[in-house]
């Protein structure tokens, strides 16, 4: 379900100061909307730890801005539970210096005052949760996604560098499992016992058995420990509502340093034990009561998190880790009852069952220790254990890559199929109808449709490569809410056949090439623009009742459609500025404004129109913008002529300028909600963009193919065009230019794939500004060899050179392209300088900890606890940290630490500080080292040699270690 349907109403137990509450969110939330019209809390019903709230503040204009607050409990807690400055610590540096999906935070009170405990806000993910681990009412493929998902997020948490982002001081790596069991069974002593819910004997027993049985590498803090969630599963995990990928991990409560295997199994009990019912006997898991069909067995989520993680297969000490897990949650439950006892359990009624299921973990935990193995010594056959991820697993898809010794981006058997026929159609059908669609389109009908358009698509449908652009994830969406209630719309029917091959965008690649090489071929297959970029809006957007009217026709390919977004008067590569005004009157929204190069909407069978304009102009820039259905029919509507592209009028699909004059439409058209339009246009822009690149590549690939012949077959100067020299190196360095972009536009498919729109927009942004000028520099020098014909309508190649040319304008020009390319490189170099500059005031810290004796300074603490943003301003940040440093030598360790703003002092300065450091820390050494009983610095008590090298060699080692990063700067 959404996120928001976890939404109910405040328990009165855990009801809140909502006025002091908005006094603080205005002060301390960036962004926050000001002046609040209006401020609703609800609270999140599931979890059962610390209450969440979502907050939603509406500002003048109808906008509502969503916010998510995170509470300790009311009353009485155990003792280091419920650290909510711990998630908001862990949660700043993930979402800071990492790519690991976490909510963004805004700021932390530990002001008990404000509402009664310590709290904290971050953004609001509105996304998919899923509750139920057996994924009810889930398909059997995105089941299986989605634990794979789970695995590759949870590897990716485990991969973190805890040191480059400050949070080595997070927790010990070392003995974690031993001093949990202990923590632990202390908390389920105070949970249970005299006045408190019964203690069971069994969960004492299996405290015992367990400190008894802890592996030996619990002890090293060296690989396998790092960075602990501490209560991952499935329904911690936010998902994208229509990508099968986690946009956030929540709940971080228990997060530490530590035995990563840990999170591994506590990620793995639900094939142990089904936690979630409240009235069952057995609370079997899924190796008890049958794995739901599409949920990978255990041994293969396992070898999929080892994969990525590169972890080695855990079955010496799996036993010990699964009976830790149930353990802990025995002992997290008991937790909850005992809280639900006393009436502040968050989790409202569903926490007076968790008694039972804490004693029917232990009951389960006892069962894994009898038995003689739990897991096997190696993966089975096929699964991969490796370095790197596998193959099957990257995909998320079975078949979308062959898996026998190939590379990375050679097509699957069945992609192969329908490539094969795909080209067989074109060269039997398309190619041969050519000259005749260009002759209609250059005659006084060329506004109507060639008859023998239809018949070719109605053969397209029937070999199966009708919709074929349609992705898995929207092609589930749209089978949910149009066939649902559909007797006949099993796999196999027509209406399945609607919503393509089961393709993902890099499959769809090689086909898409295909349909390139034609300017007419791609609707013949309904896979033409801005068609597909219209049906994958619906798709993913639209409402059933919107999806039944507008997207089964153009399924259907019975009707066509046009994108209204680009305006005359103002410059639409910056959509800010569209001034198309989009007004609520009542059930009706009015439309007025002038629209130009709506693609598709001189076609006689165009019947509706994705319009882009403003419903509010005093919103947020990125929030005035809204996407609404017009029927071209509507009065008002006004088709004013067809433009033309070098001479192309592209008739009869036309590029149209339209007025649109009191345009009423219903106010059930509106896609998504008011304000929602960037949005939507992202997400129809990603894959749409990258469909143009890869029919350019098959663009580029006739003109070469093209080329070549004409060469072979003409004569200059007494031998072919093809033995000329200059041709041959002009020739090869069209086919590396082309080869290329061909690997960029898959690269990008693939990792739209599997990163989604945002994650992937760099190297769309890449592919989109080198397929259009790869694909003029070939078609250019095919032009140039076929000489005058080139340039003529008796070749297509004026046709293909017209559409690759406007592609460096359509969906967003080369600037805009470029620019987000450059702000991406920049972004990851100021990470990577950020990072650097934490490890610097790291080791700073400790070496002026160790030159003045102080174990835990809290005023050194503050000098480098400097926020993010300060240190995107580096060398000022270096030098704000050194000239502390300087403070500290300047007046010992006395000096006043208060003292915030004062001048910045040179960098010469600054490298005279941290050489003053280092020398101290050698002068110390060296002296340590020549007078064994010398007191000071070192605090000998005269009893052995050994410390006091180890003392030495450490301050030697520390000052160089700060040298050669002081150096690098």
């Amino acid at each position: 379900m959404l996120t928001s349907g976890l939404l109910r109403p405040v328990d009165d137990a855990h009801a809140i100061d909502e006025a002091a509450l908005l006094r603080y969110a205005a002060e301390h939330v960036a962004g926050f909307p000001s002046p609040v019209r209006g401020l609703a809390l609800t609270q999140f019903g599931h979890g059962q730890s610390n209450p969440t709230y979502c907050i939603e503040a509406s500002a003048p204009g109808g906008v509502t801005a969503r916010y998510v607050l995170r509470k300790k409990p009311p009353g009485a807690i155990l003792q280091s539970a419920h650290a909510v400055e711990r998630e908001f610590q862990v949660l700043k540096a993930l979402g800071t210096y990492t790519d690991v999906p976490v909510p963004k935070v805004f700021c932390l009170c530990t002001d008990a005052s404000v509402i009664g405990t310590p709290f904290y806000i971050m953004e609001h993910l509105e996304g998919l949760i899923y509750p139920d681990n057996k994924l009810t009412g889930v398909t059997p493929t995105k089941r299986k996604t989605i634990y794979l998902a789970a695995a590759e997020t949870l590897a990716a948490i485990h991969k973190v560098d805890v040191t480059a982002i400050g949070l080595q001081k997070y927790g010990r790596r070392d003995n974690y499992c031993k001093r949990q069991v202990e923590r632990w069974g202390r908390q389920y002593l105070s949970s249970t016992g005299e006045g408190k819910p019964a203690r069971y004997q069994k969960m004492l027993d299996l405290a015992h058995w367990l400190k008894e049985h802890i592996p030996k590498e619990d002890s090293s803090a060296g690989f396998g420990t790092g960075l602990v969630h501490g209560d991952y599963r499935v329904d911690n995990l936010v998902f994208h509502p229509t990508e099968d990928r986690v946009i956030g991990v929540l709940d971080w409560e228990l997060s530490t340093l530590g035995n990563q295997m840990c999170d591994v199994a506590y990620s793995s009990l639900p094939y142990i034990i089904d936690a979630t019912t409240s009235t069952g006997y057995s609370y079997g898991g899924f190796e008890y009561t049958g794995i739901p069909d599409g949920i990978p067995p255990l041994e293969e989520y396992l070898a999929a998190y080892c994969s990525i993680s590169a972890r080695p297969w855990p079955a010496a000490s799996w036993k010990f880790y699964v009976a830790f897990s149930l353990f802990r949650g025995a002992s997290i439950y008991a937790g909850v009852y005992h809280r639900w006892t006393m009436g502040n359990a968050s989790g409202g009624e569903r926490a007076r069952f968790s008694g039972k299921i804490a004693n029917a973990m232990v009951d389960r935990a006892w069962d894994i220790i009898n038995r003689e193995n739990v897991l096997r010594e190696q993966p089975a056959r096929g699964m991969h254990v490796s370095n790197g991820p596998s193959q099957e697993f990257q995909r998320k898809h079975e078949g979308s890559i062959s898996t026998k010794d190939q590379g990375k981006f050679v097509p699957s058997e069945k992609v192969m199929q329908l490539r094969n026929k795909l080209m067989k159609f074109m060269e039997d059908y398309i190619y041969p109808m050519e000259s005749e669609f260009y002759k209609r389109a250059h005659s006084t009908s060329r506004w109507t449709i060639h008859p023998e358009e239809e018949k070719l698509k109605a053969l397209a449908k029937r070999e199966g490569l009708w919709n074929l652009f349609i992705p898995l994830d929207s092609a589930a969406r749209a089978r949910e809410l149009l066939f649902e209630d559909m007797s006949h719309g099993s796999p196999g029917s027509s209406e399945e056949l609607l919503l393509g091959a089961g393709l993902t965008n890099l499959e769809y690649g090689y086909l898409c090439e295909i349909m390139g090489r034609s300017i007419w071929a791609p609707q013949i297959f309904n896979c033409g623009p801005p068609d597909t970029g219209n049906m994958e809006v619906l798709l993913r957007y639209g409402t059933k009742e919107q999806q039944k009217q507008w997207l089964v026709p153009l399924l259907e390919g019975k009707i066509r459609s046009g994108f209204a977004m680009t305006e005359p008067q103002v410059a639409s590569s910056d959509a800010t500025n569209i001034e198309c005004s989009i007004s609520r009157q009542g059930d009706f929204y009015v439309i007025n404004g002038t629209k130009w190069w709506t693609s598709g909407a001189m076609d006689p069978r165009c019947q509706i129109l994705v319009l882009m304009g403003k419903t509010d102009f005093s919103a947020p820039k990125h929030k005035q913008q809204s996407m609404i259905l017009v029927d071209v029919k509507t009065p008002g509507v006004q088709i004013r002529r067809p433009l033309l592209v070098f001479g192309f009028d592209d008739a009869p699909h036309g590029h149209a300028e339209i007025t649109f004059e009191n345009v009423r439409v219903p106010a059930t058209n509106i896609l998504l909600g008011e304000g929602r339009g960037f949005e939507i246009a992202q997400g129809r822009l990603g894959p749409g963009r990258l469909h143009h690149c890869m029919r350019l590549i098959g663009a580029a690939e006739r003109g070469m193919n093209l080329m070549v012949e004409r060469a072979l077959s003409r004569t200059t100067f007494g031998k072919k065009i093809a033995q000329h020299g200059s041709f041959l190196a002009d020739l090869a360095k069209c086919r590396v230019e082309l080869e290329q972009a061909r690997l960029l536009v898959l690269e990008a498919a693939d990792q739209l794939d599997r990163h989604g729109n945002k994650k992937a927009r760099g190297i769309l942004a890449m592919a989109k500004v080198a397929a259009p000028n790869m694909a003029l520099k070939v078609l250019d020098m095919a032009m140039q060899v076929h000489g005058g014909a080139g340039l003529s309508s008796d070749t297509v190649l004026s046709h293909l050179w017209a559409t690759a040319r406007t592609l460096r304008i359509a969906d967003g020009p080369d600037e805009v392209h470029l620019g987000t390319i450059a702000k991406l490189e920049l972004q990851r170099a100021r990470i990577v300088a950020e990072r650097k500059v934490v490890e610097l005031s790291t080791t700073l810290r400790l070496a002026l900890m160790t030159v003045f004796h102080v174990p835990s300074p809290t005023n050194m603490m503050l000098v480098f606890s400097l926020p993010t943003s300060t240190f995107s301003k580096y060398p000022p940040a270096l030098m704000y940290i050194t000239y502390r440093v300087s403070l500290l030598f300047g007046a010992a360790a006395t000096a006043s630490l208060t003292v915030v703003n004062f001048p910045l002092p040179s960098f010469a300065t600054t490298t005279s500080a941290a050489t003053c450091c280092c020398s101290r820390l050698r002068s110390d050494a060296d002296t340590q080292d020549g007078n064994p009983r010398r007191t000071r610095p070192y605090p000998s008590n005269g009893s052995s040699s050994a410390p006091r090298r180890r003392w030495v060699g450490r301050r030697r080692t520390m000052a160089s270690e700060l040298e050669t990063r002081w150096a690098t700067w």
